[in-house]
This record gives structure tokens, C-alpha cells and sequence, in this order.
């Protein structure tokens, strides 16, 4: 084989190498990034009655039917702590877990209570009794002291966010007190927006609703806001008059879609029915336990969902509520086809 011939080829694998190395660099790649899957699972007796005094161990959760490991846990307004696996003791073979304390380092964001998002309904459904929904909303804000920030947004055909986060109630009843009526109801729409800018915070969140009627002037169909609450973990509370129910489409819609979030709908009557749904959401709140997991390897890049039972014969008759399932967010792309930074913190 001469030099010549042997130059000739050194050169074309190198090229070949090199134009490899580009095209595989121009490739696009989707990263999906689930850092921490986060539940909020309300346990209720036959009765409907809270069941409080649960321990890590007894929760049996599974994604596409993987078992996952429970990485943190906390019951009501608790500290959230880190759940650490042990040896087992009793020679069964089976492992245990136990709660440590609270991991500064590590569970900055996770601590106790919720930030909670209220949207107000002020379309021209909200005519009649506007001032008592104030006034229901204002006692609201009032009793969520274990509560870490509140935000109370009004909508009608738009969205107006009167009081952003925080922790001031004097601010937040300010904001209750400014909102007038307006005029269509683009529900679903400011929903949507709700969701979005709860998404942005870490930690445990939730959306209470409070609307007086249908949807009459929304542009993104319910469907595709119910799985946006499932897939960044935030339950959504929806508390509606008697006018919703006048149109069953809009019942089912609210019923399915805070089933599917693993939160609750309301259907008040009155006014004092309307005080009676947001002392149950409260107590709901306080009642809930928080659970978390680190997705175990999953090939699924769409919907994933999630089942969550209780361990042992003494609890198989308590009922469960929490969201069903999620779809992994993609990393967002820098210039430079990286993978950003701010996806990667993004809870589900």
C-alpha cells in the first residue's frame, strides 16, 4: 500500500469523523427532565372522615405500574422530612421506611403549608350576590393562617392578578375588596393562566375556584387545562352556584376536572353554603398528605399515570384522592440546543 494511498484515506476518516461529529451536533435532542413528582393525597373513611396519623410506609405508589420510592413526606401543615430507607427488622424481607427530620439543604422549598392561588369569578354572572361572595372569599383569605403566601386573581373575559403572591392578608383583602363586575366568563382561558403562574413556584400550591356559572368565552378547551394541573401537581378546588348547574356540561366539566387533580367541586345553594365550601376546602388542606418520588426509569415520554394504594388489611377500605397521572414537561432549549436551566427545577 503506498503513502500516497495511505494520506489519502488518514484524510478522508478524518473528514468523515468530522462531518459525523456536525450532523450529530446539529441533531435536536428533547431532554425530559422530572426532577421531583409531588402528591397531595387526602385519606377518608367510609364516613368521609379525614384519616390522620398515616406513615410513609403505608403508601404503595406506582408509575405506569413501576413501584417508586417515597422521597419526602409530611401529613396537614407538618414540616415536610426526607424518607430514608432502613434495614427491616423482622426478618420478613420486606423493606421499611422511616421520616427524618426536615433537610434544610435539601427541602428548602418543600416546607410546611401551601401557596394558594384564589380566582374570583366577576363576569356578569357574578351580579347577584357579588357582595356575599366577597365576603365569603375575605373570611377565606382570613382563616388560611397555616398558609405560606396567597394570590387572588379575578377574571371575566380577561385575567387580572390584583394581588400577586404573599404574605401580607391586609394586601389580599384590599384586593378582594377593589374587584367589580364585568362581562363574559372566559373561565378556562384565565384558568389556564392561573396554573401557569402557580407552576412557577416551588413547593406545595393549589387553585381554588370560585365561579358563578359556565364558560362562555373561552378559547382553550377545559381538557387541556385539567391535564396541565395534573402534570404540574396542583390541585384545583372549584366552589359554583346553582347557576352552573343549571348547565350540565358545566357541571361535568368541574366535576371531572378537580377529580382529575385530586381536588373537589362545590355546588352552594346560598351564601352560607358558599362559607361551608371554603371552611371544607380549609379543612382539606390541613388534611392532606404530601408525598413525593424521584421517577424511577421510565421509557414513556407521554402520559404517565400514577396509582396510589395503602398497604395492609386494616386500611384497604379507606378512599383515596389524588391526581391520577402526569406527562413529563421537556427541557426548554437554549440557542445553542441546550438543555435551560429553568425546566430543570420545575417540579411535576
Amino acid at each position: 500500500m503506498s503513502r500516497t494511498y495511505c494520506l489519502v484515506l488518514a484524510c478522508f476518516l478524518v473528514l468523515t469523523s468530522s462531518f459525523r461529529t456536525r450532523a450529530q451536533e446539529a441533531e435536536p435532542h428533547i431532554h425530559v427532565i422530572v426532577d421531583m413528582v409531588q402528591l397531595n393525597v387526602a385519606v377518608t373513611d367510609s364516613k368521609g372522615d379525614y384519616v390522620t396519623g398515616l406513615r410513609p410506609q403505608d403508601f404503595l405508589i406506582a408509575e405506569d405500574g413501576i413501584q417508586q420510592r417515597i422521597a419526602t413526606f409530611a401529613e396537614g401543615n407538618e414540616p415536610t422530612r426526607k424518607v430514608v430507607d432502613i434495614a427491616p427488622t423482622d426478618g420478613s424481607g420486606a423493606a421499611t421506611a422511616k421520616a427524618s427530620g426536615a433537610d434544610p439543604g435539601t427541602l428548602g422549598s418543600l416546607v410546611a403549608g401551601a401557596d394558594v392561588f384564589i380566582l374570583f369569578d366577576t363576569s356578569n354572572y357574578m351580579y347577584r350576590g357579588f357582595v356575599f361572595a366577597q365576603d365569603a372569599i375575605a373570611d377565606f383569605v382570613r382563616s388560611l393562617e397555616t398558609a405560606d403566601k396567597v394570590a387572588f386573581y379575578s377574571y371575566s373575559r380577561n385575567l387580572l392578578r390584583a394581588t400577586p403572591l404573599t404574605a401580607d392578608r391586609t394586601l389580599l383583602l384590599r384586593g378582594v375588596r377593589t374587584t367589580v363586575a364585568g362581562d363574559d366568563a372566559a373561565l378556562y382561558n384565565c384558568l389556564l393562566l392561573t396554573l401557569k403562574d402557580a407552576a412557577k413556584f416551588t413547593g406545595r400550591k393549589v387553585v381554588v375556584v370560585f365561579s358563578n356559572g359556565p364558560d362562555n368565552a373561552s378559547m382553550v378547551p377545559p381538557e387541556d387545562v385539567a391535564e396541565l394541573a395534573q402534570s404540574t401537581g396542583i390541585p384545583v378546588y372549584m366552589i359554583s352556584t346553582q347557576q352552573a348547574k343549571l348547565e350540565p356540561v358545566s357541571t361535568t366539566v368541574f366535576e371531572r376536572m378537580t377529580a382529575a387533580t385530586g381536588g373537589k367541586a362545590y355546588f352552594a345553594k346560598t351564601w352560607r353554603d358558599e362559607r361551608r365550601a371554603f371552611a371544607s376546602i380549609r379543612d382539606d388542606l390541613a388534611h392532606l398528605y404530601a408525598v413525593s418520588y424521584y421517577p424511577q426509569p421510565n421509557p414513556n415520554l407521554g402520559w404517565r399515570a400514577i396509582t396510589v394504594k395503602l398497604v395492609g388489611e386494616r386500611l384497604k377500605n379507606y378512599h383515596i384522592r389524588t391526581r391520577d397521572g402526569y406527562r413529563p414537561q421537556p427541557a426548554r432549549f437554549s440557542a445553542s440546543g441546550a438543555a435551560g436551566p429553568a425546566s430543570e427545577s420545575d417540579p411535576n
